[in-house]
C-alpha cells in the first residue's frame, strides 16, 4: 500500500468530511513552486496553500528569519510582553496599506479574525450597526464571516441563523450581465427599501473577489463607492486577504484604482504560510477602541511577525510586483490563445488583474451557462498529470491560477502546458 492510501485511510478515519480537502495529495516537501508527495511524485503548484505562498514555498531569507525568531522565543502574547517584531511589522505596513493615514496596524491569526476585527472596529468607530457585503464575496468561515459571505453552498449550509444587521448587494461581474450601474442601483434601492444609510457602519468589498470568480471590480465603481461612502459617513473596507501582497501587480489591489480604504484586511501571504492576519486602518479610527478591546492569545505571533518582515523584503529585492505583472501576462497570453482556438470553445473568459488569473468554463458561449462539471474534470486532470490548481465561483466553473510570483517561466510553462493537454483530456471525456 503507498503512503498516501495509508494516509487517506487514516485521515478518513480521524478527520470529519466538513474539513474537506481540493486534492488527495499528502505533502512530503515543497520548494518555491513545487511539490513532492509522500510517494515521491513531483507537483507544481499554482494553488499556493490557497494564495497564501506569493513569495514561494520555504524562500529562503523567510526561513531563516524564522529560525532565528526560533532561537529567542515563540510565544510571549503581546498583550503580555511585547516585542520588536509586531512593532517593526506594524510600522511597514502602515506606511503600505492604501489608507488615507496615519495609519496603526493589528495583527490577528486568520483571515476570518481580520474581518471581525475590522467589522467591530468600524461599528465602534461610528456607533452604527450594518454593515453592507457583495453577492460572490468571501470572507471566512465564523458566524459574522459567514453572515458577510455571499455563497451558500457549502459555506454557509446549515449553519444558520446568522448575525444580523448584514446585507448584500450585487458584485459587478459583467460576464454574468451584472454591470456596474446595476451594483450602484442595487445599492441605492437597498437605501431605500431595507437599511438607511446613517444606520450603516461600513461596506466591505473584495477589490477581486477570489472564491467568487476572480472578477475585479472597475476602478469607477471603486471610486464611486469611495464617494458614496463619503457622502454618508460610511466606511470602506478592503478585503485584501487573497488579492493583497503582490498578487495582482500592486501590493494591495484597491491601489489599481487609486481608491483609498478606511480599514484593510490582509492575511494569507503576508508571513508566507506562517498564521498571520492584519487589520490596517486610519489611526483615528483605529483607536476609538479601547484598551483590551482588540487582540488575541496568538495575534502577531512572534514567529510569523519574523516571517512577515522577511517577506517584504523579498518583495523588494526581488522586485514581485514588477514579476506578478509579467506571470499575469505570460498566462493570459497563453489561456487566450487556447480560448480562440477552435479546441476550446468551452472557454467562456479569461479574466484577471496581474498574476491572479481566472478562466472560467461554459457550456455555451452564447448564454455562457457555466459547465462545473468540465472543471472538476479538468482540475482533476491536471492533478493526475502533475499539476495543483483550484476552482472557484459561485457556480464552481472558474479554474484559478495562485501561482507563487517567484515562480520561474520555465516551471509556468511547465504548468500551462499541463493545463491544455488536462482540458483537452476533460473535453474529451465530456464528449462521451
Amino acid at each position: 500500500m503507498s503512503m498516501s492510501r495509508e494516509l487517506r485511510a487514516r485521515r478518513q478515519a480521524a478527520v470529519p468530511q466538513g474539513v474537506s480537502s481540493a486534492t488527495d495529495i499528502y505533502a512530503a516537501s515543497a520548494t518555491n513552486a513545487e511539490l513532492w508527495d509522500v510517494d515521491g511524485r513531483r507537483y507544481i503548484d499554482f494553488a499556493g496553500g490557497i494564495g497564501v505562498q506569493n513569495s514561494g514555498h520555504r524562500h529562503p531569507k523567510v526561513m531563516a528569519a524564522i529560525r532565528q525568531q526560533l532561537d529567542r522565543f515563540t510565544h510571549t502574547a503581546f498583550q503580555v510582553a511585547p516585542y520588536e517584531p509586531y512593532v517593526a511589522l506594524a510600522e511597514k505596513l502602515n506606511r503600505l496599506a492604501p489608507c488615507q493615514g496615519p495609519n496603526k496596524t493589528i495583527f490577528l491569526t486568520t483571515g476570518a479574525e481580520a474581518i471581525e476585527n475590522a467589522v467591530k472596529i468600524a461599528r465602534a468607530a461610528t456607533g452604527r450597526p450594518a454593515v453592507i457585503a457583495f453577492a460572490g464575496g468571501f470572507h471566512g468561515r465564523t458566524l459574522m464571516t459567514l453572515a458577510l459571505t455571499g455563497k451558500v453552498d457549502p459555506f454557509k449550509k446549515g449553519f444558520g441563523p446568522f448575525p444580523g444587521e448584514v446585507y448584500h448587494v450585487p458584485y459587478p461581474t459583467a460576464f454574468r450581465g451584472v454591470d456596474a450601474k446595476d451594483s450602484l442601483r442595487a445599492l441605492e434601492s437597498l437605501f431605500k427599501t431595507d437599511v438607511e444609510p446613517a444606520r450603516v457602519a461600513a461596506i466591505l468589498i473584495e477589490p477581486v473577489q477570489g472564491e467568487g470568480g476572480f472578477y475585479a471590480a472597475p476602478f469607477d465603481f471603486l471610486r464611486e463607492l469611495r464617494r458614496i461612502c463619503d457622502e454618508h459617513g460610511i466606511l470602506l473596507i478592503a478585503d485584501e486577504i487573497q488579492c493583497g501582497f503582490g498578487r495582482t501587480g500592486k501590493m494591495f489591489a484597491i491601489e489599481h484604482s487609486g481608491v483609498k480604504a478606511d480599514l484593510v484586511a490582509m492575511a494569507k501571504s503576508l508571513a508566507a504560510g506562517i498564521p498571520l492576519s492584519a487589520v490596517v486602518g486610519r489611526a483615528a479610527l483605529m483607536d476609538v477602541v479601547g484598551p483590551g478591546g482588540l487582540g488575541g492569545t496568538y495575534g502577531g505571533n512572534p514567529l510569523a511577525c519574523a516571517a512577515g518582515l522577511a517577506v517584504l523584503d523579498v518583495f523588494e529585492e526581488e522586485k514581485l510586483l514588477e514579476r506578478s505583472v509579467k506571470i499575469g501576462e505570460r498566462i493570459t497570453r497563453r489561456m487566450t490563445k487556447l480560448a480562440a482556438s477552435n479546441r476550446f470553445s468551452c472557454i467562456g473568459e479569461v479574466r484577471g488583474l496581474g498574476g491572479m488569473v481566472g478562466i472560467e468554463l461554459v457550456d455555451d458561449r452564447t448564454t455562457n451557462k457555466p459547465a462545473p462539471a468540465l472543471t472538476k474534470r479538468w482540475v482533476e486532470a491536471c492533478v493526475r498529470n502533475g499539476l495543483i490548481v483550484l476552482t472557484c465561483g459561485v457556480y464552481g466553473n472558474v479554474v484559478r491560477i495562485l501561482v507563487p510570483l517567484t515562480a520561474s517561466d520555465e516551471v509556468i510553462d511547465e504548468g500551462l502546458a499541463i493545463m491544455e493537454r488536462s482540458l483537452e483530456e476533460a473535453v474529451a471525456a465530456d464528449a462521451f
